[in-house]
C-alpha cells in the first residue's frame, strides 16, 4: 500500500487523542486501545465530523502515569492520523480503532471543553529540510541505518511485524524511512519522541543509527548471558545427577559409613572434644558439625563448613607458651643486636619489668618509629627474644581493604579469616610478640578503613572479645604483645592514641662503624663464605664508603655496598685461590665505581642569596639549599620546586617581614617596588613542605637585597613568625646528622630547642658549633659574611618589627593564654 508521505504546511484545528507511553510515527499504521471518556469522546468526533474528515492528532503524554492530562503534561509535537477502520466497541467499554500516521505537527494552543481536547496545530512538510543536506552523506547514513536495522532483525527473534508498508530498502525518502525503522525499536518512548522532534533528515538518521546500535548491544549482552546461564545450570544439573548416584553406590556397596567420611567426621569430633574451646565457640562448632553431617559432602555448602571448622579448630585456643622474663638477659640480647640506641632499650626493659611484675599486659601497644634502616623490625625480634615468646610479623604496606584485618564473611566465595587470627594459626600459641610493620603505610577506600578496624586490636580493655568476620566468635587477644613500626606519625589521631610512640633516630657515623664492624661485617661475611683471614676493610675506607656511597639514616645501604664488596672478592679468591683482599680508600672505587654522593660543604663558595637548609624527611635528615635571583619588577616574590601549602605560607610570611623591616636591613624601599624575587628549592620533582625554611628564606632575601654573600660553612632551620621570631623545630637530631655529614660548621637553631640538646650524641656537639636564635635578626647576623648597616629614618622603620616590646607583653598571662 503506498502512502502519500509529504504534507503541505498549513494550519487546522483538531481533535487531540493523548497516548500513554507510545509514539505514533507518519507512515505507520497501528491499532489502539482507548478507554478513557475524552479520548472516545475525540475521536467519535473526528469520525462524525465532515470537516475534519476522519483525521485526528496524536500527542504523547510526558507522564503516562496522569489518568486526566493537561495541556502541560503534553509534549508539544504530535502526528496527524487518519482513522482507517470504523470504531469498534469492546465490552469492558474501551474502544478499539486502527489508525494510521500521516505527518507530523506542533501544537499552537489548546482548545479545552468538557468533553473533549482540542488543538490549533501547524502542520510540517518534511521535504523542507532536506534542501541543504548533503547528498552523498545523506545516501551513506541511509546505508548505515539499513544495514544496522537488517543486523537487529536478525537478532531479535520476537520481532515479528505484522504490517510493513515497503520493504525497508525501497523507501527513498530519508525521514519515511527513519520513522518505520524507529516504530519498530523497543525503545523508550521518551527516545522515540525525540526522533519525531528532530526536523534534519542528517539528525534523525545519526539518532536513529545510535538507537539501533544500542539494542544491538543489549540484544548481544543478552544473548551472551542466556548462553552462560544455561551452560551454568546444566553443569550444575549433571554435577548433582552424578553426586546422587555415587551416593547410591557407596550407600550400596556400604562403603560410605566406613569411607573418608566418616573419618572426617570423627576427626572433627575429636577435635572439638580436646581443644579448649570457650563455650561460645563449642556450640558453634556443634552446631555446624551436626548440619555437616546431613549434607552431601560434595555440595558447595559442605565445602564451606568443613573449611570453616579446620579453621576454627586449628587455632591456638587455650595454649600459651611459657614466656618468662629474666631482664638481665634481654639486656644482653637488647645490646648483643643493637648498638646504641640506649634510650630506646631502656624503655623497652622497663616495658618488661612491669609485665614480669604484673603477669599480664595492660599498658599501652609499642610503637617504633624511625627512618627506614635503622633496626624497627630487628628490635622487634631481639624483645620476642628476650620475652620467650613466638614472633609473627604482619607487613601492612598498602593494605586497603578492612577485610584483611577483620576477615571475610563465609557467605562470600574464597572467604578466610583476616591477617590476625591468620598469624595467631601460624603463631601456634595465644601469646606470641605480634609485629604490625610499617602501620603508617595503610591507606583506604571504598572497602572500608583497616587503621579503624585494627582500634579493637589494639586496645587492650577490648580486645578480648575479638571478633573476626569469618570467625563469627570471639577471640582473646589480651595475652598477646603488639608491638608497631613506622617510619612517621602519619596515623588517625584514635590510632596513635593507643599506643606509646618511642622514637629511633637515624646513626651518626661513628655508629655506623660500630654497627658495621661488629654486626654486619660479621653477618656478611658468614652469608658470603668468606673466611676471617680472607677479607677485611680498612677504617678509612669504610668511613669513604659511608660518606661517598650512602646518604641515610639507617644502615640498610651501608649493609648493601658491604655485600657488594663482599661478592666481588668471592669472585676473585675463586679465580686465585690463595688470594687474600683488603679494601682499602684506593681500591674502594675500584669494587664500588663512581662515587654517588660528594662529602663536604653544601656550596664550595660563599654566594648571595644561596642559603643552607635543614629538613627533616621520613627518611631522616638532608640539606635543603635555597636560592634566589632579583628580576625588574613590580615587587613580586615568585617560589618553584613543588611546594606545599605550609612552606609557600612560610615564604611569604619571611617576604613580608623583611619587607616591612627593610631599612634596618639595609634595603631601599624602592628596591623592592622596582624588583621581582623568584625564590627556587632545588629538586624540583621532590615534593617539599614544612614551616621550618623560614629563616633560611629570609636569610637569602636580606642576602640577595644587600648583595652581602651568605657563609657556605652556616647552615640553620626554624619557623619564622612576622613579629620575626624564631619558632621551635622538630626532627633536631636528624638536622644536625645531616649538617655533619655535610661538614657544615655552624649551624642556626632556634633558641625554644635548647632543651632538645641532652638528647643528641657528644660527637655532634663537639663537631658542629651550634647557635641559639630567639628572631631572624641573630640569624642573618651569624649567617651573612659580613653584618648589615641599618638605614637611618623613621625610628620606627629602622627598629626590626622582632625588638619592639608588644603590648602583650606586660601581661605574661595573656602570652601563656596565646601558646
Amino acid at each position: 500500500m503506498n502512502i502519500e508521505y509529504d504534507v503541505d504546511s498549513s494550519f487546522a484545528t483538531l481533535p487531540v487523542l493523548p497516548l500513554r507511553d507510545v509514539v505514533i510515527f507518519p507512515s505507520v499504521i497501528v491499532p489502539l486501545f482507548i478507554g478513557r471518556e475524552k479520548s472516545i469522546s475525540a475521536l467519535e468526533y473526528a469520525k462524525n465530523n465532515s470537516d475534519h474528515q476522519n483525521k485526528i492528532f496524536l500527542v504523547t503524554q510526558q507522564d503516562g502515569s496522569i489518568d486526566n492530562p493537561e495541556p502541560q503534561d503534553l509534549y508539544e509535537v504530535g502526528v496527524l492520523a487518519n482513522i482507517v477502520q470504523p470504531l469498534i466497541k469492546l465490552p469492558d467499554n474501551a474502544v478499539k480503532v486502527v489508525i494510521q500516521g500521516i505527518g507530523r505537527g506542533r501544537v499552537i494552543e489548546y482548545i479545552s471543553s468538557h468533553t473533549l481536547l482540542q488543538a490549533k496545530v501547524e502542520l510540517d512538510s518534511y521535504h523542507q529540510y532536506e534542501k541543504d543536506e548533503d547528498s552523498v552523506n545523506l545516501e551513506a547514513l541511509r546505508r548505515s541505518v539499513i544495514n544496522a536495522f537488517d543486523n537487529w532483525c536478525k537478532l531479535n527473534k520476537k520481532n515479528q511485524p505484522e504490517i510493513i508498508i515497503n520493504p525497508i530498502e525501497q523507501i527513498k525518502e530519508v525521514d519515511q524511512l527513519v520513522d518505520t525503522v524507529v516504530s519498530y525499536l523497543n525503545i523508550q518512548a521518551s527516545d522515540k519522541q525525540s526522533i519525531l522532534e528532530t526536523y534534519g533528515p542528517g539528525e534523525r538518521l545519526k539518532k536513529a543509527f545510535a538507537f539501533i546500535e544500542r539494542e544491538i548491544s543489549i540484544l548481544n549482552a543478552q544473548n551472551r548471558l542466556y548462553k552462560t546461564i544455561k551452560s551454568q545450570v546444566e553443569s550444575t544439573q549433571k554435577v548433582y545427577y552424578l553426586n546422587e548416584q555415587l551416593k547410591a553406590i557407596q550407600k550400596e556397596l556400604g562403603e560410605f559409613e566406613n569411607g573418608d567420611e566418616g573419618n572426617i567426621l570423627n576427626e572433627f569430633e575429636k577435635k572439638i572434644n580436646e581443644t579448649k574451646l570457650s563455650q561460645e565457640a563449642r556450640e558453634k562448632a556443634m552446631t555446624d558439625l551436626k548440619r555437616y553431617k546431613k549434607m552431601n559432602p560434595i555440595s558447595p555448602e559442605a565445602t564451606v563448613i568443613s573449611s570453616y571448622l579446620h579453621w576454627l579448630l586449628d587455632l591456638p585456643w587455650g595454649k600459651y607458651k611459657d614466656a618468662k622474663i629474666n631482664l638481665s638477659a634481654a639486656k644482653k640480647i637488647l645490646d648483643e643486636n643493637h648498638y646504641g640506641i640506649e634510650k630506646v632499650k631502656d624503655r623497652i626493659i622497663e616495658f618488661l619489668a612491669v609485665l614480669k611484675r604484673v603477669k599480664e599486659i595492660k599498658g599501652p601497644i609499642l610503637c617504633l618509629v624511625g627512618p627506614p634502616g635503622v633496626g624497627k623490625t630487628s628490635l622487634a625480634k631481639s624483645m620476642a627474644r628476650a620475652v620467650g615468646r613466638d614472633f609473627v610479623r604482619i607487613a601492612l604496606g598498602g593494605v586497603r581493604d578492612e577485610s584483611e584485618i577483620r576477615g571475610h564473611r563465609k557467605t562470600y566465595i574464597g572467604s578466610m579469616p583476616g591477617k590476625i587470627i591468620q598469624h595467631m594459626k601460624k603463631a601456634n600459641s595465644c601469646n606470641p610478640l605480634f609485629l604490625l610493620d610499617e602501620i603508617d603505610k595503610m591507606g583506604s577506600d571504598s572497602r572500608g578503613d583497616p587503621a579503624s578496624a585494627l582500634l579493637e586490636v589494639l586496645d587492650t580493655e577490648h580486645n578480648k572479645h575479638f571478633t573476626d568476620h569469618y570467625l563469627e566468635v570471639e577471640f582473646d587477644l589480651s595475652s598477646v604483645m603488639f608491638v608497631a613500626t613506622a617510619n612517621s606519625l602519619n596515623l588517625p589521631h584514635p590510632l596513635r592514641d593507643r599506643m606509646e610512640v618511642i622514637q629511633l633516630s637515624g646513626y651518626t657515623e661513628d655508629e655506623k662503624i660500630s654497627i658495621a664492624t661488629h654486626h654486619l661485617i660479621p653477618k656478611l661475611k658468614k652469608e658470603h663464605g668468606l673466611h676471617q683471614k680472607e677479607w677485611n676493610i680498612t677504617s678509612d675506607a669504610l668511613y669513604e664508603l659511608i660518606r661517598l656511597y650512602t646518604r641515610e639514616s639507617g644502615v640498610r645501604g651501608m649493609e648493601r655496598e658491604l655485600a657488594k664488596l663482599m661478592r666481588k672478592a668471592v669472585k676473585e679468591i675463586l679465580t686465585d685461590k690463595n688470594k687474600k683482599i683488603s679494601v682499602g680508600v684506593d681500591s674502594l672505587k675500584d669494587y664500588l665505581g663512581v662515587r654517588k654522593y660528594t662529602f663536604g660543604i653544601a656550596e664550595n663558595e660563599s654566594l648571595v642569596g644561596v642559603v643552607t637548609g635543614l629538613a627533616y624527611t621520613e627518611t631522616g635528615g638532608d640539606i635543603l639549599m635555597i636560592e634566589s635571583v632579583l628580576t625588574p619588577g613590580k615587587g613580586e616574590i615568585k617560589y618553584t620546586g613543588k611546594l606545599g601549602e605550609v612552606m609557600q605560607e612560610s615564604i611569604k610570611a619571611a617576604y613580608s617581614y623583611i619587607r616591612s623591616n627593610c631599612l634596618f636591613f639595609c634595603i631601599k624601599p624602592e628596591k623592592f617596588q622596582n624588583n621581582d624575587i623568584h625564590l627556587h628549592i632545588p629538586e624540583g620533582a621532590v615534593p617539599k613542605d614544612g614551616p621550618s625554611a623560614g629563616g633560611a628564606v629570609c636569610t637569602s632575601i636580606v642576602s640577595l637585597m644587600t648583595n652581602i654573600p651568605v657563609n657556605k660553612s652556616v647552615a640553620m632551620t626554624g619557623e619564622v613568625t612576622l613579629r620575626g621570631r624564631v619558632l621551635a623545630i622538630g626532627g633536631l637530631r636528624e638536622k644536625l646528622l645531616a649538617a655533619l655529614r655535610s661538614s657544615i660548621k655552624t649551624v642556626i637553631i632556634p633558641s625554644e630547642n635548647e632543651k632538645d640538646m641532652q638528647e643528641i650524641p657528644t660527637n655532634i656537639k663537639e663537631r658542629v658549633n651550634i647557635v641559639f636564635a630567639k628572631n631572624i635578626d641573630e640569624v642573618i647576623k651569624v649567617a651573612l659574611i659580613k653584618p648589615t648597616v641599618p638605614i637611618k629614618g623613621d625610628n620606627k622603620s629602622s627598629t626590626p618589627s622582632s625588638s619592639i616590646k608588644n603590648k602583650d607583653d606586660d601581661f605574661p598571662e595573656l602570652e601563656t593564654l596565646k601558646h
